[in-house]
């Protein structure tokens, strides 16, 4: 396998710092649209992220695939779900966010991965290995403590992690790279939402031309808020290995969770703490336990070039392993909060 020079890793990694740090940072954005109420700042994003996401379509000259999605209904159809999907998601964040629920949101993306894990165990009858095992019980436990620690369920974290990795789980079988499946899924969510601003301006309940240009020129920002993360994400994952982004996705819900209890001064009694706790745990023995299979997958290969008679067992043996696990999470996609 060949390596990226250092320079080009480096670039990467800032460039995935850089993606992951503004995803991590969005509860400090969506605050300064008020008086915009959340449907108004989500409907305004999925018409500008569709402008500022063409924008840069126009100047990579890249419209060979519009044409060919066109053709392709199955896929047209899974692009409309994947589109409803993250648009509950969008919504979802923006309201917690505004009614200060920062906490509980990091919490959805913390737990997203068990989410994911869950998921791939219930739909697709994937198998895991033990500690995936545990890791997953861990997260339902944590559940349940968080659960009795709000005196509900964490209905925005529930919301928020099953909504995104069933994003995921749709994304992956589109196979449209992160540009041009924003660009697809905000063009099915274009005319509903436009629709929807024309009549909230009719109504005299808009305020995009009421509270002035500033405001205005904010709501606007947030397809470039939205796409800005998306282009360094790209940069990112040509440049660095996928287990690496798969750690640095962790960045946005840190952020976000310091945030909440750091900037936003939301409570945090002992049973979150403890609730916290233990998705950390889960965390924690999901990413050791990635990174021993991803060192096992990394050896493999050389064990197979110094030992060319074991080539043909050890491809077997390889194959019968990954048929057997799961990721620790999500591939780190392209549409985040």
């Amino acid at each position: 396998m060949s390596r990226k020079p250092k320079g080009e890793r480096h670039i990467g990694l800032l460039n995935g710092f850089a993606a992951y740090g503004m995803w991590g940072l969005f509860p400090l954005f969506f605050p300064l649209l008020k008086p915009a109420e959340p449907v108004e700042v989500l409907a305004h994003r999925m018409v500008w992220s569709l402008v500022a996401v063409a924008l840069a379509l126009l100047v990579l000259r890249r419209w060979r695939w519009a044409g060919e999605l066109l053709r392709q209904p199955r896929r047209l159809a899974l692009i409309a779900v994947a589109s409803a999907v993250i648009a509950v998601n969008w919504g979802v964040y923006i309201w917690a966010v505004n009614n200060d629920r920062v906490v509980e949101a990091s919490l959805g993306y913390f737990i997203n991965p068990l989410v994911t894990i869950a998921m791939g165990v219930l739909l697709l009858k994937e198998r895991l290995r033990p500690v995936q095992w545990a890791a997953v019980g861990i997260g339902f436990a944590a559940v349940l403590v968080l659960t009795i620690g709000y005196g509900r369920p964490p209905w925005i974290s529930l919301v928020l992690a099953f909504s995104f990795a069933t994003y995921g789980l749709v994304k992956k079988k589109v196979n449209l790279s992160g540009l041009e499946s924003l660009a697809a899924e905000t063009a099915i969510q274009f005319l509903p939402a436009l629709a929807f601003l024309v009549w909230l301006s009719a109504d005299g309940g808009s305020t995009f031309t009421s509270e002035g240009p500033g405001h205005a020129a904010l709501l606007a920002t947030t397809g470039l808020v939205t796409a800005l993360p998306l282009v360094c994400f790209g940069a990112a994952a040509i440049r660095v290995p996928l287990s690496t982004l798969g750690l640095l996705q962790y960045l946005a819900p840190v952020f976000q969770f310091l945030l909440g209890i750091l900037y936003f001064r939301e409570a945090m009694p002992a049973e979150r703490w403890a609730g916290f706790a233990l998705v950390w745990l889960a965390l924690t023995l999901l990413t050791a336990d990635a990174w021993r299979s991803a060192r096992r997958s990394a050896r493999a290969p050389r064990a197979d070039i110094s030992n060319p008679s074991a080539t043909i067992a050890t491809g077997t043996t390889s194959a019968v392993r990954n048929a057997d696990s799961v990721s620790p999470g999500p591939d780190p996609v392209d549409a985040r909060p």
